[in-house]
């Protein structure tokens, strides 16, 4: 057995309202699901992003609860990569510029595709990057 493919990426985040300003406002995901204080979700593609309180995550749920999803959480500054074509990584670079949003990093990989980094108000490290960095 082998997965097909990721369903769901997680990242921690220390600010909800940051995190959804930020994920609709600046990167123009779509909401698909929010608990005040706990979570937000988000359509990517075909996947979706979820976006987690790091405290709240790491609360049992109760007995007998309806969606007996295990604890789980992060410390720290996290890691997720978009995918993007070339001119969607220059689009991109301009789009962040004109909303005085730093760019961390950008590069292209010795292997061929390009690089580029920000990061969210947690400090989680976004990438935007050619799926061909990874033979794809």
């Amino acid at each position: 057995m082998t997965p097909s493919a990721i369903l769901e990426s997680a990242l921690y985040v220390t600010d909800l309202s940051a995190a959804e300003e930020f994920y609709v406002g600046v990167l123009g995901l779509d909401l698909l699901g929010k608990v005040d204080g706990r979570h937000l979700f988000f359509r990517c593609g075909p996947g979706v992003l979820l976006v987690f309180d790091a405290q709240a995550t790491r609360i049992p749920p109760a007995p007998g609860a309806r969606l007996p999803v295990p604890p789980h959480g992060a410390v720290g500054e996290g890691h997720l990569c978009f995918a993007a074509s070339a001119d969607e990584i220059v689009g991109w670079k301009a789009h962040f510029e004109a909303k005085k949003i730093a760019i961390e990093s950008e590069f292209e990989w010795p292997q061929g595709g390009r690089s580029l980094y920000i990061r969210d108000p947690s400090g989680n490290s976004i990438e935007f990057a050619e799926p061909r960095i990874w033979g794809l």
